[in-house]
């Protein structure tokens, strides 16, 4: 046996197919993989558990020295190489089986590991320790012919494999001689021929993403990191309700020892609509399709608000406890389930949400265009933002112990006002666009007003306010400010002074619940290259987006923030809000293919 596992910290894979996700280290190891959805009870729970050897399954290879891991090109399929001192080696395949299958998508709730000699002899160990209730390690197990049954409270998971059951019962080590296959999945027998099923299945999964990722729009540069994220914001859509999960994680820390530990396995109704707007950009419009789908069945005229999140059913609970069981991300608790975000006023959400949904109405790709029933559902969410536009709220960092009237949420209530305007106009309602301009042209108005701060130079975070915010990078792209206007200039360069920080872009630098924030918030980078980018100074914003990308992992994949000092990856994982940004700030800082070819 090897000595303890290394921490590789947040060098993490994800794999999945829009029904169930789990993240893996580069020895392979599974390290987090909540069963059946992705807002379930960890059946595998190591990287919230400290020092506890619990809740994972690996493949010890007896003499490890050497350890290759990379994503199978164009798919979220891991492939991992162990080799020994000796010059023995196998090779490792994960994934989660996602495929036509006659008129359907075959997505179900179950990971696939292929385990193959390469070279020698090698000898490995199988440790499969799932946990239940959120840490508990589970004890009751039973053998079949050719499985293995696992059981604790309400789980009930089955390991089907053609590998030698009592060595895995045991974890004793023994010697590869043939491939080994491994299904862990629902509690019910495997319908077919475990080793021909197990490589069809791969063969038509790895097809299935090469064929959706050929069908991308991407521009010439930077194309490997926007096809890793758009693979990755497309395994954060639970396509049975069409709910988009910030992250596939809970509680990993924002900084080390913050306390800023939130569960994000849930649809941010604002996250959703910059993983829509990344994806439709380069022509993936389906998630579109099913999040506007998600959102048919949350609004209602008779809601006093929209919550600015929900679970991905959204009438699951979604009350916030902490994890006894779990000691947390290297130890750094407490483990939260559930958010409490979502009993907070956030304004911005319904101007995101009418965002979101605008392409339905003026994208001719679509197989079915927004209708005046849509137009309809979404003039209720308007209302709601000409109601609530101009009182206070959390805003978009979600403030837990103050409520202002920020910049944000009201640009963005503007900014679905003046939307629904244009679907009307597009829609032949002359009377209804007229009025949602009149109502746009009085937020407007007030926005302008109020968060313009003339002794900071600058549009500050909240009306009355002296604090910046990076969120008001966005004003310009709203359309809500021209580039050129005098403020927003001024407004960047305020920025710049106040929340860069090398390259690193501070969300804010004010004190809020819990001090004085310690990381860069990555989605703030990317505000301000497209800020910069779009004043004209191209050459500081490739060179500060190029720098970004040195901080994916060495699977291309992103976190939430990155710790100023030493660089490394903290928060949620993988964070779609970092994910989109990239693909958004790729597309409009790259050549078009004719400048490559004909411009050199």
């Amino acid at each position: 046996m090897s000595e303890a596992p290394v921490d590789y910290g947040l060098d993490l894979a994800i794999i999945g197919n829009g029904r169930t996700a789990a993240l893996l280290e580069p020895s392979s190891r599974i390290t987090w993989w909540c069963f059946p959805r992705f807002d379930s009870d960890p059946v595998f729970c190591r990287l919230l558990a400290g020092k506890e050897d619990k809740g994972f399954t690996d493949i010890v290879l007896d003499g490890l020295k050497h350890v290759k891991s990379n994503y199978m090109r164009n798919t979220p399929i891991v492939v991992t190489e162990l080799t020994d001192e000796q010059g023995g080696a196998i090779r490792i395949t994960d994934f989660a089986p996602r495929f036509q299958n006659l008129d359907r998508i075959y997505r179900a709730p179950q990971l696939v590991r292929i385990i193959e000699p390469i070279a020698g002899l090698p000898r490995i160990t199988i440790r499969f320790r799932p946990t239940y209730n959120y840490g508990t390690p589970v004890t009751n197990h039973a053998l079949g012919s050719n499985h293995i049954r696992y059981w604790g409270g309400e789980m009930q998971l089955r390991l089907t494999t053609d590998a030698p059951l009592s060595y895995i019962e045991r974890e004793s080590s023994f010697v590869v001689t043939r491939p080994l296959h491994m299904v862990f999945g629902a509690n019910e027998p495997f319908p077919a021929a475990l080793a021909p099923t197990c490589r069809d299945f791969l063969d038509r999964t790895r097809d299935y993403w090469r064929e959706w990722v050929r069908r991308l729009n991407l521009s010439y540069d930077w194309q490997d990191p926007m096809i890793r994220s758009a693979i990755t914001l497309k395994l954060s859509n639970f396509e049975e309700t069409g709910g988009i999960v910030a992250a596939h994680t809970t509680s990993i820390p924002e900084s080390p020892g913050s306390q800023r530990n939130w569960d994000y396995r849930f649809c941010w109704l604002r996250d959703a609509y910059f993983v829509v707007k990344a994806l439709n950009r380069i022509g993936a419009t389906r998630t579109m399709e099913d999040f506007i789908l998600y959102i048919v069945n949350l609004v209602s005229e008779e809601a006093e608000m929209i919550r600015p999140v929900y679970p991905i059913v959204p009438t699951d609970a979604m009350d916030e406890r902490i994890a006894q069981n779990l000691t947390g991300f290297r130890g750094d608790g407490p483990v939260r389930i559930g958010n409490a975000a979502a009993e907070q006023a956030q304004h911005d959400t319904y101007g995101s949400v009418i965002l979101a949904a605008m392409p339905m109405f003026f994208d001719r790709r679509l197989p079915q265009m927004g209708d005046e029933s849509l137009f309809h559902l979404l003039e209720v969410l308007g209302r709601k933002a000409e109601r609530l536009a101009l009182t206070p709220d959390a805003g978009i960092w979600e403030y837990r112990g103050r409520q202002r009237i920020h910049t944000h949420s009201v640009a963005m209530c503007w900014a679905g006002c003046n939307r629904l305007a244009a679907i009307a106009q597009r829609l032949g309602f002359v009377e209804r666009a007229n009025y949602w301009n009149d109502v746009a042209d009085r937020l407007h108005a007030a926005m302008l007003d109020k968060a313009w701060n003339a002794k900071r130079g600058a549009f500050t975070g909240a009306f009355g306010s002296d604090d910046l915010d990076a969120s008001v990078l966005l004003l310009h792209e709203l359309g809500a400010v021209e580039v050129d206007d005098p403020r927003f200039v001024s407004t960047v360069s305020a920025i710049e002074r106040e929340l860069l920080r090398g390259n690193h872009v501070m969300r804010y630098a004010s004190p809020d619940d819990f001090g004085v924030p310690e990381g860069e918030f990555l989605i703030c980078r990317f505000w301000l290259i497209d800020a910069w980018w779009s004043l004209g100074h191209k050459e500081r914003a490739r060179d500060l987006f190029v720098d970004a990308l040195r901080y994916t992992n060495r699977y291309g994949l992103l976190a939430e923030h990155i710790h100023m000092k030493d660089g490394q990856l903290w928060g949620n994982f993988p964070q779609t809000y970092s994910m989109a940004g990239l693909i958004l700030t790729a597309m409009r800082l790259s050549r078009s293919w004719e400048d490559r070819y004909w411009r050199g």
